[in-house]
């Protein structure tokens, strides 16, 4: 019963931490960081586990048998049991010292080994890199200083709430000594009985070995404390992202326009619990500022961490703006839920993930969509070719069906890319992203990929996030990021008379062609 208590206990615990990490925020994820929200999930809630098993057992148990164990000896010899329940508190004052300095230290190894699975995962997903680069020593030596700090702060708390035992074993021992002494004393005196002292110190054995017990609970439980508080500050975790009423001021007095950025500003892990000012040299955007209509284009260009992709982020609200205010259709985005703002996109975004599933269910995603969408999706991106091809003489499953290897390591770089755009426009989407999703394309299918979108999707609006300049130069509007801040906005002709960075990045990419 216990191990079963324990085990449905802590799935509903995974299940509400899991569901929870689904909702927050773009702010919150970088605030506790990934890989403690992994440890999180996973070795916090095995404490925890470790623990509701535990309290049902021995926790149970030994305060039976020390309660029943007293009641019994009062019975025998009151004032021999007066010695026993002196040494009761002094045992409490051990145990509650040494448990308020083991949490802590129970805290800080699991923060430790928050660092220690980052590093992990950053070896793991970038292996290639680290073998191409002859860095495997380098890596083997950053890991074992990660290892080396996790132990050596369990190492510090295991030692720490090592002084239970002795210390109860000590006290619990002095108490029988003192019990064996007066307990010859009252015999001699003919107060008591060679018999009652026998049984009493039998009494006095069977509590001894259940408090020694209660000191495995209280070791496992200052574990569980550390881990049950860095569970609770993510469940605890108040909603960052709201739904606001749809007030007068919510609506734009055009709303012709299908998305409006208004003097937008916004910067990167700044949690403001307290109403602080934004700073705008911490930016990452500053006044931003663009209106589009329904089925217009537009391409943005600028140097890396201009704030290009944070610009989606915004408006796909994964991140609350800080000031200014993003409308789509004439309303506030902050007025949609969630998924009925989410679901009127079709994202590719730069590091996307590809799943170990075939090629159809990578496309469709669970949305239900008919095998003729997919395929239309797939046309558009340019993809259908290819997939059509996976598969033939390996005696797999092959086209749709082919199994796609967990990130698409069975994919060229150009493949993935077609397959993730093949995702975005398979749902017919209202507003189209592509964050810098062409980068492994030829001219030619690149080419044929903008024909296609502009022939196919007229009424959707498109937001493109590119490198190079023959990627946007025929969208309808072009905006130029530097540093998070506006530099040119307007057409391609326009750009290259009034924007000077806009005309560099030309000249370097298209000068030789022109």
């Amino acid at each position: 019963m216990a191990a079963r208590v324990a085990g449905d206990a802590v799935k509903h615990i995974r299940n509400d931490l899991f569901e929870k990490i689904q909702q927050l925020s773009g702010a919150q994820v970088d605030f506790f960081s990934i890989p403690s929200l992994v440890s999180r999930m996973t070795s916090d809630t095995y404490n925890v586990h470790q623990m509701i098993g535990m309290m049902q057992r021995m926790g149970v148990r030994a305060p039976i048998i020390i309660i029943g164990g007293i009641l019994i000896t009062a019975t025998l010899d009151p004032v021999l049991t007066l010695i026993l329940a002196g040494t009761l508190p002094l045992l409490g004052m051990v145990v509650y010292i040494v448990t308020k300095k083991g949490i802590p230290l129970y805290s800080a190894g699991q923060e430790a080994t928050d660092r220690m699975v980052r590093t992990v995962r950053e070896n793991i997903s970038g292996i290639r890199v680290i073998k191409a680069l002859s860095k495997t020593d380098y890596e083997k030596d950053r890991f074992a200083e990660n290892n080396k700090a996790v132990v050596a702060r369990e190492l510090k708390a295991g030692i720490t709430m090592a002084v239970i035992k002795p210390a109860m074993n000590l006290l619990l021992n002095l108490g029988l000594t003192l019990v064996v002494i007066v307990g010859a004393y009252r015999v001699n005196d003919g107060v008591s009985e060679t018999g009652k002292i026998v049984a009493f110190l039998s009494y006095f054995t069977m509590i001894l070995n259940a408090v020694l017990g209660i000191t495995k609970v209280f070791t496992i439980l200052s574990k569980a404390g550390a881990s049950s508080k860095r569970i609770s500050e993510v469940l605890n975790e108040e909603e960052d992202l709201k739904i606001e009423e749809i007030t007068n001021s919510d609506e734009k007095s055009n709303i012709d326009y299908h998305i409006v950025f208004d003097n937008v500003s916004f910067t990167y892990n700044k949690r403001e619990k307290s109403g602080v000012k934004l700073d705008d040299d911490l930016a990452s955007i500053i006044n931003i500022s663009f209106v589009l209509k329904k089925g217009e284009a537009l391409g943005i260009i600028g140097s890396t961490g201009a704030g290009k992709t944070t610009l989606v982020n915004l408006l796909m609200r994964y991140y609350d703006v800080e000031k200014g205010a993003i409308f789509i259709n004439g309303r506030n985005i902050k007025t949609y839920p969630l998924q009925e703002l989410r679901s009127r996109f079709g994202v590719v975004f730069q590091n996307d993930s590809i799943f170990a599933d075939t090629v159809k269910e990578n496309i469709d995603l669970s949305r239900g969509l008919s095998i003729e969408q997919i395929e239309d999706g797939a046309k558009d991106a340019q993809a259908y070719d290819f997939i059509m091809q996976l598969g033939f003489g390996d005696g797999e499953d092959t086209g749709y069906e082919y199994p796609i290897a967990t990130k698409g390591l069975n994919l060229s770089g150009g493949q993935k890319q077609r397959l993730l755009i093949s995702r975005a426009l398979a749902g017919n989407p209202e507003i189209l992203i592509l964050d810098d999703s062409s980068s492994a394309l030829d001219y030619r299918t690149d080419s044929n990929l903008r024909k296609a979108m502009r022939d196919h999707f007229k009424e959707t609006t498109k937001i493109v996030i590119a490198q190079r300049i023959s990627s946007i130069m025929n969208m309808d509007h072009i905006l130029v990021l530097d540093e998070g801040q506006l530099i040119g906005y307007g057409n391609h002709e326009e750009l290259l008379q009034t924007c000077e960075i806009y005309e560099e990045i030309y000249q370097s990419q298209m000068g030789d062609e022109s």
